[in-house]
């Protein structure tokens, strides 16, 4: 029998360690690491179909619409996206998950899963799935565990009741105990005595299984977590938790805190290949080198290398290396990072680094994302700034005006339908208007193609907060981002 999963997405991580592309404005979930779909994306239909209820997304408020516009392009409807005040690690959010779920089916099969792991071979995943959910409706938790193919200290492990088969049939058992991220010695022992696994912070159990657990183990934050969500309020299409009660709420893992004290716990062995791309080493794994260990992508070209990753995200700009081992050269329109492969896991050392000193490559991308579309900034002077921006088709900025600056705008793909205080007009490809300092004024797409244009700022201050909003049907306040 099939029993129907609630998929739960878990999209709020920021993926510092793999920077420069994966940063706090635009994270690695969201980012095309591994083809042409995002991984949150990928995620998102490897947990669809037959089997399978729509996903509940749970992000921050910056990426609402970015979640909203990948689940839309690859056709997957959402039961519903939570926005999470503040990231509060994985136990509040699965625990927010379940009881906005209790409140329409207090029966459901939830299938907690990170938004940004590979798993290649979706169908024996889900199939892994199917074959948990009648413990799960019986109320065991269950957690499924990788199959390590070396000794991983960067995972926690799980350590099963009994080794399985050979042919490592993803059969259920009971889970023996969790165990945190080891050092060298000790993961080569649990990689040899064949009774571990892998932790991939991949859960299912039964909503009212999960809210019991919490009553159970963690009282306080099932107090908190239930006033945030029916304090919650809701936004366009979005579930906003209530701020004060969230900022209540423990920071920690749903392994800490309801995990590792349950006595009703198990394991499901999975073998068909996953990875969490938890540093660009893995991302080099994964990506699938060639017979000199060598991956690059268009824009990139190794000579004489071997055990190297060479990724260049500009093709207008190339990245050459020669003569290199073990290394990873990552290169972005305003940042480079250059390291060897074993120091990976240090890139995170980088972003703090930079942070120290200010740059704002440590947390923001050239090109900024926003409900419409996204601009980037090409050239920036002391008084006057030029942005690329591209707006969606249908879609319309806020009726707005600035204090301290003038615009200019040339259209250079599709029309624009423009708002200076009360006079519309549309603007079509290689004509251009003047909107003066104070003047309210809002841009539009009429179209079914992306609208591009080329936007020169004059002014004294030039910053995104200059910005009075007077009608925005994306609900956002003064001086929001997302």
């Amino acid at each position: 029998m099939t029993h129907i999963v609630h998929p739960i997405l878990l999209a709020g991580g920021s993926g510092t360690r793999l920077w420069p592309l994966s940063r706090k404005s635009y994270p690695k979930q969201f980012a095309e690491l591994m083809g042409e779909m995002s991984l949150f994306q990928a995620s998102a239909k490897r947990l669809s179909g037959t089997g399978f209820a729509p996903p509940i997304v749970l992000t921050g408020a910056d990426f609402r619409f970015v979640a909203t516009e990948q689940l839309a392009a690859v056709e997957i409807a959402p039961a519903g996206i939570l926005i999470e005040p503040e990231g509060r690690n994985t136990a509040p959010a699965i625990l927010a998950a379940a009881l906005s779920l209790a409140a329409r089916a207090p029966e459901a099969l939830m299938l907690v899963a990170p938004s940004d792991h590979v798993i290649p071979d979706a169908t024996a995943f889900r199939a892994a799935v199917q074959a948990a959910t009648s413990v799960a409706q019986e109320g065991g938790l269950v957690t499924f565990g990788i199959r390590p193919d070396r000794a991983e200290t960067g995972y926690g492990w799980l350590e099963m009741s009994q080794a399985p088969g050979a042919d490592f049939v993803p059969t259920l058992q009971p889970l023996k105990r969790f165990v945190e991220k080891p050092d060298k010695a000790t993961a080569e022992a649990m990689l040899a005595d064949g009774r571990h696994l892998w932790n991939a912070g991949i859960f299912l159990f039964s909503v009212k299984t999960i809210i019991a657990a919490f009553e159970a183990h963690a009282p306080a934050m099932l107090q908190q977590v239930r006033a945030a969500v029916e304090g919650a309020e809701q936004d366009l299409n979005f579930t906003r938790l209530a701020p004060d009660a969230w900022s209540k709420v423990e920071d920690i893992s749903i392994d800490y805190a309801v995990m590792e004290k349950a006595d009703n716990l198990n394991v499901v062995p999975y073998a068909n290949g996953w990875s969490d791309l938890g540093g660009w080493d893995a991302v080099w794994r994964e990506a699938g080198p060639d017979e000199e260990g060598v991956v690059v992508t268009e824009a990139a070209t190794a000579i004489d290398c071997h055990d190297t990753l060479l990724r260049a995200e500009d093709t207008q700009q190339q990245l050459v290396g020669i003569g290199l081992q073990d290394i990873i050269a990552v290169a972005m329109p305003d940042a480079v990072l250059v390291a060897h492969k074993d120091r990976a896991q240090d890139v995170k050392k980088a972003v703090a680094a930079l942070k120290a000193k200010g740059a704002p490559q440590a947390e923001t991308l050239p090109r900024d994302y926003r409900p419409w579309g996204w601009f980037e900034s090409l050239v920036v002077g002391s008084r006057f700034q030029v942005k690329r921006i591209v707006v969606h088709p249908g879609a319309a900025l806020s009726l707005q005006s600035h204090h301290h600056r003038s615009e200019h705008w040339i259209v250079v793909e599709g029309t624009a339908r423009v708002t200076i205080d009360k006079e519309v007009q549309l603007v079509s490809e290689n004509q251009s208007v003047y909107i003066p300092l104070g003047a309210v004024h809002r841009m539009e797409n009429p179209g079914k193609v992306p609208m591009v244009l080329i936007e020169v700022q004059t002014g004294s201050y030039l910053g995104e907060d200059d910005i009075i909003r007077y009608e925005d049907v994306y609900a956002r306040g003064q001086g929001a981002k997302g």
